[in-house]
């Protein structure tokens, strides 16, 4: 079983940046296709951006497409999530999943991390 740990989450002003981390256990992490997801107090968990087992694709958001940016270094068995220009919306706790095949959907997703807190004061 994978094994997934955030870090870097923490409190932010508006308009700054966060870059999330996912270190992931095992030796197969180079199979799974990965995404960040996030959920809010009171909102149900919604997929911000997924990666491709390889890396060579990626799904973002509409909510925040232009702002962020997921990537992997499967050599390190991580993946990451650069946060720029953050609003007080984007405020939720931030777990990265794991999935044998690439999806966008957060039902989908099979392994979690336990979550970050980021929080995007005004």
């Amino acid at each position: 079983q994978v094994q997934l740990v955030e870090s870097g989450g923490g409190l932010v002003q508006a308009g700054g940046s966060l870059r999330l981390s996912c270190a992931a256990s095992g030796r197969t992490f180079s199979s799974y296709a990965m995404g960040w997801c996030r959920q809010a107090p009171g909102q149900e968990r919604e997929v911000v951006a997924a990666i491709t087992s390889s890396g060579g694709n990626t799904y973002d958001a509409d909510s925040v497409k232009g702002r962020f940016t997921i990537s992997r270094d499967n050599a390190k068995n991580t993946v990451y999530l650069q946060m720029n220009s953050l609003k007080p919306e984007d405020t939720a706790v931030y777990y990265c999943a794991a999935s044998s095949q690439y999806t966008a959907v957060a039902n989908l997703m099979e392994y979690w991390g336990k979550g970050t807190l980021v929080t995007v004061s005004s």
